[in-house]
């Protein structure tokens, strides 16, 4: 890959490494589930009116929006409401082996020998993390891995459905995915107005970072890259996401770096390098 192509690459991997701490700290000052209605709306905005797709894609583009609009970004921010922010990267990264596991039991693909050592290293990991004090409580925990498992889904449809430009998915997905959360955060959250009207440049630049640097140019530098090279070149470099998460958590939030946390999160990493080069060309984190 040549040196301006890796630069790009390690510059994406920044971005969603950092797009972890910024959720964090913009859920401090609004609500999650407004916080991610808020960054859906403007995702839609700065997408839908350019990337038109055909009336037939509509009700995949509307299922995906459930699974991977709602259950996992959703789901995501409001786990990091009540997680350490490089925790939270390491436990969403079990999307990786929930898809492999999903693709056998669904799509009957087969399992080799390195990629059962990869699901085992995996959930070796968490287990590893589950002793430490730095994982969650039960509830945020099972949230996390819930939008893990969001997102797993969210693979197998997008592997199985329409082919539809990245931009353009990740636009409409936004669009039908605004109804949902923002009847949820009505439904469960309070003080919406009031959160909107004290929230400081932090809150609102965190919204407009996870929308604009993560979602919109983080992720059409990624397919531009995927397009130019194998996948097995690219793709390997997310491994980097929850180790820059973890390390800039401890650097601005001031995260613990245990033992367990440093053992279970190099179990899940070694566990996902052995499984990453079978993923699909769409997987990317959030």
């Amino acid at each position: 890959m040549p040196l301006r192509d890796l630069l790009l690459g390690l510059f994406v991997i920044t971005i969603w490494a950092l797009n972890i701490i910024v959720i964090k700290v913009g859920v401090t000052e609004l609500p999650p589930l407004l916080l991610t209605t808020l960054r859906f709306m403007l995702v839609a905005a700065l997408l839908v009116p350019f990337y038109p797709v055909a009336r037939a894609q509509l009700p995949f583009l509307m299922l995906l929006s459930t699974t991977f609009g709602s259950l996992h970004f959703a789901l995501l921010f409001i786990g990091l409401e009540q997680a350490e922010a490089g925790t939270g990267a390491l436990l969403v990264q079990m999307g990786t082996p929930f898809a492999t596991l999903l693709a056998v039991i669904f799509l009957k693909e087969k399992l080799g020998p390195k990629r059962i050592a990869g699901l085992l290293l995996s959930f070796a990991g968490i287990i590893v993390l589950a002793g430490g004090p730095t994982l969650p409580t039960p509830l945020p925990l099972a949230i996390l891995l819930c939008s893990a498992m969001g997102w797993a889904v969210s693979q197998l449809l997008i592997k199985r459905g329409p082919p539809i430009a990245p931009l353009a998915l990740a636009g409409w997905v936004a669009l039908f995915a605004v109804p949902q959360v923002a009847l949820a955060s009505w439904l469960f959250e309070s003080g919406q107005w009031q959160a909107i009207q004290q929230a400081s440049w932090l809150g609102w630049g965190a919204m407009i970072y996870t929308a604009v640097m993560s979602s919109i140019i983080a992720y059409g530098i990624w397919y531009a890259l995927l397009r130019r090279h194998p996948v097995n070149r690219v793709v390997p470099m997310t491994l980097l996401v929850p180790v820059l998460a973890v390390g800039l958590g401890a650097l601005l939030l001031g995260d613990s770096l245990g033992v367990h946390k440093l053992l279970g999160g190099g179990l899940v990493i070694a566990g996902i390098a052995l499984i990453v080069l079978n993923i699909t060309p769409h997987s990317r984190p959030a």
